[in-house]
């Protein structure tokens, strides 16, 4: 098993990459590039990899087996830094440590990687600290930037970077890996993938958790019990309340344990009253996890979004007598039933709504219930 097998359909990027391992066309900056899902991260991390792998030929680099392999996927490497964000933005400090740990040398591998995954939460002025140190990089440096697409990154920066443009890959590719890799059902694999519209994320969390499938389903169907202004309201407040509580399901567990691990690193008493300095840190892992529950709230309700986006996909694939494979495949009967009550226009005119939507809650400080009321409106 290398290092490359996780990245499903993508066998030009593959190609690619694994050029520049072996030090063909390689270069200090690279730009990851793809929609949500195509597994931006992902090639980074396998190209980071292959990078420091510890094969000596370098057509065996990305081995997937070494030490160097093995900790680069385990994001354990000292010489590769990942960074993400779970808050709205990466902020100025953050990048200005980035700068910082990119001027060293790297202490084992060949080179100090710096993979940035969310190229796209940077304000202009905190991406503009990157510039320097991405346009005169230190010898044994390589950056790493993933984005959407190119235009979420500032033309100074993509012009400066060697471009990797990823697709989503097939269903049956992802499911396939949903089997080989996490032992799915090839049934619930198949369902799954195609589901999640090939995002492997996704179709991973939907093929292990039964409920988030029953939630999914239960989002998907809302449009056919649409029938007036109060139904769309009733539909809008569940929609948020479902994307809240998954938010919520996965954010109390871990804010508990990040609290009890930091109490008991900084030595806390088990009772009474934390002494100052220990109580302003505390503050500041509960301030930063309110930013991480904003961030998980609106990522969750624009998956759901994406879910009721599906619906309407399938309905006008319907009226346009086109043979691509439908998304919900199981509701075949009810969308062609919905798909009769209406032309193409309307359909797209809902689908222009939701889109409006899931791009307000995203881009701007709206409040979601508001936002997706006004959506829920223009479906009726």
């Amino acid at each position: 098993m290398t290092v490359w097998d996780d990245l499903q359909g993508q066998p030009a990027v593959v190609a690619q990459l694994q050029q520049a391992a072996t030090g063909d066309s390689l270069t200090h900056a690279w730009l990851f590039t793809g929609p949500p899902g195509s597994g931006r991260s992902n090639a980074a991390k396998a190209f980071a990899a292959a990078l420091n792998c510890d094969q000596d030929d370098v057509s065996r680099r990305g081995c997937g087996e070494c030490h160097a392999c093995r900790t680069i996927l385990g994001e354990t490497h000292a010489d590769v830094v990942f960074v993400r964000t779970e808050k709205v933005t990466i902020t100025i400090d953050e990048a200005r440590e980035l700068v910082s740990t990119a001027g060293n040398r790297p202490s084992s591998g060949r080179w100090r990687i710096i993979v940035v995954e969310d190229a796209d939460r940077m304000a202009e002025r905190t991406t503009n600290v990157l510039l320097k140190a991405i346009e005169e990089p230190t010898p044994r440096t390589v950056w790493m930037l993933c984005a959407p697409s190119p235009a979420d990154v500032l033309v100074t920066i993509r012009s400066r970077c060697r471009a990797v443009a990823l697709r989503l890959p097939p269903a049956a590719d992802v499911a396939a890996l949903l089997v080989s890799r996490d032992g799915v059902d090839p049934a619930v694999a198949e369902s799954a993938a195609r589901a999640a519209q090939s995002h492997v994320g996704i179709a991973r969390r939907l093929a292990r958790d039964a409920e988030a499938r029953q939630r999914r389903l239960e989002t998907v169907r809302f449009p056919l019990g649409l029938r007036g202004i109060t139904a769309a309201v009733m539909m809008a407040d569940k929609l948020v309340k479902i994307a809240t509580e998954e938010a919520n399901s996965s954010n109390e567990e871990r804010d508990a344990a990040e609290k009890a691990a930091l109490l008991a690193t900084l030595g806390a008493p088990e009772t009474g009253t934390l002494p100052p300095a220990m109580r302003s840190q505390v503050k500041q892992l509960e301030d930063d996890q309110k930013r991480r529950a904003k961030r998980s709230i609106t990522d969750s309700l624009d998956r759901t979004l994406t879910d009721l986006l599906s619906f309407y996909r399938d309905v006008l694939i319907i009226q346009m007598g086109n043979s691509v494979e439908l998304v919900n495949v199981e509701l075949r009967s009810e969308l062609e039933d919905f798909a009769g009550r209406s032309g193409p226009e309307v359909t797209l005119a809902r689908m222009d709504a939701i889109n409006k939507a899931r791009k307000r809650i995203t881009t701007t400080n709206v409040a979601p219930l508001l936002t997706i009321e006004a959506m829920a409106a223009g479906l009726v």
